[in-house]
Order: structure tokens, then sequence, then C-alpha cells
């Protein structure tokens, strides 16, 4: 059974920094990609930012240049900078990783951004 566990979420006050980590454990033979999304109250869950294996990264307009994803292969974690935070970044945050070729989703961190 595999697994994804988040960690590093908070309250923060604008401008501020959080940095996101979250783990795969389990029977993992194979992970073709990672990302974070997030969803804010009354709003539907968006992708924030991904990476492949190889290093390819995307990320929405509204974070590009203030936050950075990347991932450490050999410890199975994938990890999201935040800086330069704003209120309207208030959402819970959620890992998503294709792994043995199969959707996982950790339970969600919450991030705070107070203005």
């Amino acid at each position: 059974q595999v697994q994804l566990v988040e960690s590093g979420g908070g309250l923060v006050q604008a401008g501020g920094s959080l940095r996101l980590s979250c783990a795969a454990s389990g029977s993992i033979f194979s992970i073709n990609a990672w990302a974070w999304y997030r969803q804010a109250p009354g709003k539907q869950r968006e992708l924030v930012a991904s990476i492949t294996t190889g290093g390819t990264t995307n990320y929405v307009d509204s974070v590009k240049g203030r936050f950075t994803i990347s991932r450490d292969n050999a410890k199975t974690m994938v990890y999201l900078q935040m800086d330069t935070l704003k209120p309207e970044d208030t959402a819970v945050f959620y890992c998503y990783a294709l792994i043995n070729r199969r959707d996982y989703w950790g339970q969600g961190t919450q991030v705070t951004v107070s203005s």
C-alpha cells in the first residue's frame, strides 16, 4: 500500500515563506510525476506546480516566480518552497504522485496567509 504524507503547512504573514514536504512510502516501483494542488474555500482544486522525474517543472501563472517545486528521487519526496506568500494563497495544499501507474493523494495540509 502506497501512502503520501504532507507536512509543513501553517499560519504565516503575507510576504513570508513556508516549505511543504511530501513523503511517499510503501511498495514503490516507479514515480513518474509529482505535483502540488490546492483548494481554497468555495473553489475547485487547482494544480499549483508539477515536476517529472526528468526534472521538468510547470507552475500555475499565479505562483510563478514565488513557488519552487523540487523532488528527491532517492528519498521519494517532493517539496514546495513558497515565498512571498499572499492572502490569496490560503488553501489546503495536496500532494499528488503518479506511482506504479496509479494516482495517489496526500491528506492535505492547511496553509493560511494573514494580511
